[in-house]
């Protein structure tokens, strides 16, 4: 008799091997199509076997990751494998569009079609967005804008660059009727900033014992074929902020971010602890005590109280751009006016400026009532004070019959206000205690063309802040036009051929004296 192995046998050794090991049919049978070599056999590298491990051995799966891993074709062999040998076996894949969905659904049609027949699934129904088998099992690519998360029970739910999905929280929220019944989750992305909800579920599984999410980790570093070469060109195609999205997995430095993530950390990593806390909420937190050497202003944004807004305010001293003390409450606006005025007040009488859009004319009532002598001003006309303009227009700066009281926000000078937050930050010249502030820097981004919180975030004490920043920019510049137009006009008046006040009493009555010009006098001891 021969002892050469039996075809059958060999073929059913090999599938019970396939189908408990998918790093095994992976290597052996699976083809991939290579974006330079064609199709080629899917050998996978050491870094893509732990993966593949870790997927298989836990529920929920965040994966942060590099660009060009093969993590997606991964992903997708890890699908096949699962409805190949796994009856009514559901596989749904979300992403950003139906397009970037489709792609891994094609991946899994093409490691299909190349596999020996012995291994194949009998298809039922094929199409551009969809796989299935007569076995139950399929595969579905849908774009995050679509509600298929609440479609039949899920065995898989893949979400492809989840960071860059806007609504992927409520398709997460909406996929646990889905997964309910023991289905299981990829959630695979690049990084895209913080705050986000890829970002929090990245770091619950970090920081959370009682998690069920698994993370899974791959800088670039992992792969094989990687140097710091390779790294280094990155850098020069991408640009800093892009190579650490696709390279590094860095959160802070990925996102899009009105004040770079970099600068952010350094002064997070500077933040102190307030020397007192006051209120009965304990929000009103203070670094320093007044100096009643020095000037201070505070900078207001108004909130009603009781919604998901806060109301703020930064007690900022002038001269070294130095937070001393800052407030995030929800007291009622007219309350808040008035603690405004006492801090104010305590603080050397210092320029409040409250913004006035809104419901903040309700805590700049109090602020009028009571006659705070140090209330911001605004030029109804121009949402922001000039002085040239101002004079060119013929107003005094003193009449307050063309001026409403407060800050106003608008869309000429809220753009200008978040410059001069940029600036100021990239320079590193503001003097900042606050984490409260800081984290909410961090998830203040570019959204459409324009900075605001990300969803679910507050900006209330970034807004005030940049407010007191441009203020700031805002009085020295008025300071320093009221100097120069006062020595143009000193300068006038010494070289005129008219009469001059000498600052002497003459000798004949109780007035003063007045010469010709004949002899110029140094009047800048007026300034």
């Amino acid at each position: 008799m021969s002892n050469k192995p039996n075809i059958k046998d060999l073929i059913r050794q090999q599938y019970t091997m396939c189908a408990s090991d998918p790093i095994f049919f992976m290597r052996q049978y699976c083809y991939i199509q290579h974006p330079k070599r064609g199709k080629i056999k899917f050998n996978l590298y050491d870094f893509q076997e732990r993966s593949l491990d870790e997927l298989k051995d836990n529920r929920y799966n965040v994966m942060l990751k590099s660009r060009q891993l093969g993590i997606s074709t991964l992903t997708a062999g890890y699908a096949l494998w699962c409805m190949l040998f796994k009856e009514d076996f559901n596989t749904l894949v979300i992403a950003t569009t139906q397009e970037v969905a489709k792609n891994l659904v094609t991946k899994v049609r093409i490691m299909h079609d190349n596999l020996p027949s012995w291994l194949k699934g009998n298809i039922e129904a094929d199409n551009k967005l969809s796989l299935k088998f007569k076995n139950g099992s399929q595969i579905k690519a849908v774009s995050s804008a679509t509600t298929g998360a609440r479609s039949e029970a899920l065995s898989l739910l893949i979400v492809d660059e989840a960071a860059f999905i806007r609504n992927v929280e409520e398709i997460w929220i909406a996929s646990q009727a889905t997964l309910s019944t023991g289905g299981s989750a990829i959630v695979l992305s690049t990084p895209n900033g913080i705050g986000n909800w890829f970002h929090k579920t990245w770091v619950d599984g970090e920081t959370n014992p009682n998690t069920e999410w698994h993370n899974i980790k791959l800088h670039w570093t992992v792969h094989p074929d990687r140097d710091q070469e390779w790294r280094t060109r990155q850098t020069h195609l991408l640009g800093e902020r892009g190579a650490a999205q696709e390279c590094d997995c860095d959160f802070v430095s990925s996102g899009h971010t009105v004040v770079e993530g970099k600068c952010l950390q350094d002064y997070e990593s500077n933040c102190e602890e307030p020397v007192e806390k006051r209120g009965f909420d304990n929000a009103y937190w203070i670094w320093e005590y007044p100096d009643y050497s020095k000037t201070y202003a505070i900078v207001a944004d108004v909130a009603r109280g009781d919604g998901a807004d806060w109301s703020t305010f930064h007690v900022i001293e002038i001269e070294s751009i130095k937070q001393v003390a800052e407030y995030k409450g929800k007291l009622p606006p007219k309350d808040f006016g008035n603690m405004l005025v006492t801090v104010a007040t305590e603080w050397n009488n210092a320029l409040l400026a409250i913004e006035n859009a809104n419901i903040g004319w309700a805590a700049i009532q109090p602020a009028l009532d009571r006659n705070y002598e140090n209330l911001f001003y605004t030029y109804k006309d121009d949402g922001y004070v000039d002085l040239e303009v101002h004079l060119k227009k013929g107003y005094d700066i003193k009449d307050k019959t063309k001026m409403v009281p407060g800050v106003s926000t608008t869309s000429r000078t809220r753009p200008l206000m978040i410059s001069a937050l940029e600036m100021y930050m990239r320079e590193k010249t503001p003097i900042i205690r606050s984490k409260r502030l800081i984290q909410e820097l961090f998830v203040f981004v570019w959204l459409n063309g324009k900075a605001q919180a990300q969803v679910g975030y507050n900006d209330d004490l970034v807004m005030s802040f940049a407010i007191g920043l441009w203020l700031r920019d805002t009085s020295l510049k008025l300071r320093q036009q009221g100097i120069d137009l006062n020595k143009r006009a000193i300068t006038r008046l010494q070289k005129s051929d008219s009469i001059i006040y000498t600052g002497k009493p003459n000798s004949h009555n109780t007035g003063w004296n007045w010469n010709n010009g004949t002899k110029d006098e140094d009047l800048t001891w007026l300034l």
